[in-house]
């Protein structure tokens, strides 16, 4: 009877031991998961700023290429985002523009020649 009640405490003890390591996987599974899905968000920001900004840059480019004396123009709704748009020079002509959506931010600046057509000659985030 002394040996069977000890039996029954030693399974008692693996049991917990495995309980505790089943709630340690699961939280950490559970952390990485809010975490990816965290970055997954912020990247996704990210991009959508891009793109806005992207969308200014074309933008500026087409009234550059319909008016030379073109400077720019700020707060310009674009998707779900606003876009800032400044073109200084001339020949070249530096246009930039910064996208924003939420809390994201990026900016974007193409350097052209405009010769009755339109060369880039760069075209990078800045």
């Amino acid at each position: 009877m002394k040996n069977m009640n000890y039996k029954k405490g030693q399974t008692l003890l693996m049991l917990l031991v495995f309980m505790i390591i089943a709630i340690t996987v699961t939280g950490a599974a559970t952390s990485l998961i809010l975490i990816n899905s965290r970055n997954t968000q912020k990247m996704e920001g990210g991009e959508v700023a891009f793109h806005i900004a992207e969308g200014g840059i074309e933008n500026g480019l087409l009234r550059l290429l319909r008016n030379p004396n073109y400077t720019g123009e700020n707060d310009l709704e674009l998707g779900t985002g606003i876009v800032d748009i400044t073109v200084t020079g001339s020949n070249p002509y530096t246009v930039t523009a910064t996208g924003s959506s939420g809390n994201f931010t990026r900016t974007l600046q193409v350097i052209v020649n405009y010769n009755g057509n339109m060369t880039i000659t760069s075209w990078r985030e800045i």
